[in-house]
C-alpha cells in the first residue's frame, strides 16, 4: 500500500506538469499533443466543450476494457491519473500566460507535458488516450509496437487539426510538440545520468586496471583477444563508468601506455554494484 501510494502521488505531479503544459500553452494556441488532448482541442474550438470533461468521456468505454485485460491496480493508477489530469486541464486553462508565440508554446508545452506523461508512464499508469488504447490493442496483439500505433494516430489526429483550423502553422508546430513530447518520456526513462563504457587494449593492462581500481574505485573486467593484424593474443579492459571519470581514466592510461587503444562509448543503463 505505501508504494501504491507513491506511485500515486508522483503520478499525480506528472499530471500536474501535462495539465500545465497543455492548458496554458498548448490549448490557447490550438496546438495538440496528440492523442484524445488532440481531439479535445477541435472540440473545444468547434462547440465550446470543456477539454477535461471531453477527455474523460472519450476515455470510458477505454477504461472498462482496460480493468478486464490490464488489472484493478494498473486501472486505478490510471483512471485517478486521467480524471486529475482532465480536470487540471480546465483549471490552468484559466490561467492566462498570454503565450502567443506558437513556436514557444509548442516547446515549453512539448517539454512539460514529456516529463509529465513520462512520470505517470514510470509508475505503471496512463492519462487514457491513445497511449492506453496502443497497451490494450498490445494485449491482443504482441507483434504490434506501440510506436507505430501512437505514430499513426497523432498523425491522424495532427491532420484533422490542420483542417479543422485551417492553418498550416498549427500543423507544423503541434509537430514539433509531440517529437518534444517523445523525447522527453525516453530522456526520463533512461535517466540523463549517462554511463560511459570504456575499451582498452593495452600491453600494460594490469598497471592500468590497478589504477582504475586505485584511484578511482572502480573495478574494470580483463577479456581475452587476438588481433586480426598480427594475430597476436591481447587482454582487452572494459570498464563502465560515470562520465565525470572519462578525462581522468584518459590520462592514466596516456601516462602508463601513450599507445593504448580506447573505445569510449554510451552505456544508458548500467546495473549492477556501483550502479543501480
Amino acid at each position: 500500500m505505501k508504494k501504491f501510494f507513491i506511485d500515486i502521488s508522483i503520478s499525480i505531479f506528472g499530471c500536474i506538469l501535462a495539465a500545465f503544459g497543455t492548458g496554458c500553452f498548448l490549448l490557447p494556441n490550438k496546438l495538440s499533443s496528440g492523442g484524445f488532448s488532440g481531439i479535445s482541442t477541435i472540440l473545444y474550438y468547434l462547440f465550446g466543450w470543456k477539454m477535461g470533461v471531453t477527455i474523460i468521456l472519450m476515455n470510458i468505454p477505454i477504461f472498462v476494457l482496460s480493468y478486464i485485460k490490464l488489472g484493478r491496480r494498473f486501472f486505478i493508477k490510471t483512471i485517478i491519473s486521467t480524471i486529475i489530469f482532465s480536470q487540471l486541464i480546465d483549471f490552468f486553462e484559466k490561467i492566462n500566460l498570454d503565450v502567443n508565440d506558437k513556436f514557444l508554446a509548442s516547446i515549453y508545452g512539448g517539454i512539460l507535458i514529456g516529463i509529465g506523461l513520462s512520470l505517470v508512464f514510470r509508475q505503471n499508469a496512463s492519462t487514457g488516450g491513445t497511449d492506453l488504447i496502443s497497451t490494450l490493442v498490445q494485449t491482443y496483439n504482441p507483434r504490434i509496437k506501440t510506436g507505430q500505433i501512437l505514430v499513426v494516430l497523432d498523425f491522424v489526429i495532427v491532420l484533422a487539426n490542420l483542417i479543422v483550423f485551417k492553418n498550416l502553422d498549427v500543423g507544423l508546430y503541434s509537430f514539433i510538440a509531440i517529437y518534444l513530447v517523445s523525447k522527453m518520456i525516453d530522456l526520463v526513462a533512461e535517466g540523463i545520468n549517462f554511463t560511459k563504457m570504456i575499451y582498452i587494449i593495452s600491453d600494460k593492462h594490469k598497471d592500468i586496471a590497478k589504477l582504475i581500481n586505485l584511484e578511482l574505485g572502480r573495478g574494470s573486467t580483463e577479456l581475452y583477444g587476438k588481433g586480426s593484424y598480427t594475430g597476436k593474443d591481447k587482454m582487452i579492459i572494459l570498464c563502465a563508468t560515470k562520465r565525470s571519470n572519462i578525462i581522468k581514466i584518459k590520462e592514466m592510461v596516456n601516462k602508463v601506455d601513450p599507445n593504448a587503444f580506447m573505445i569510449i562509448s554510451d552505456a544508458r543503463e548500467v546495473y549492477g554494484l556501483g550502479f543501480k
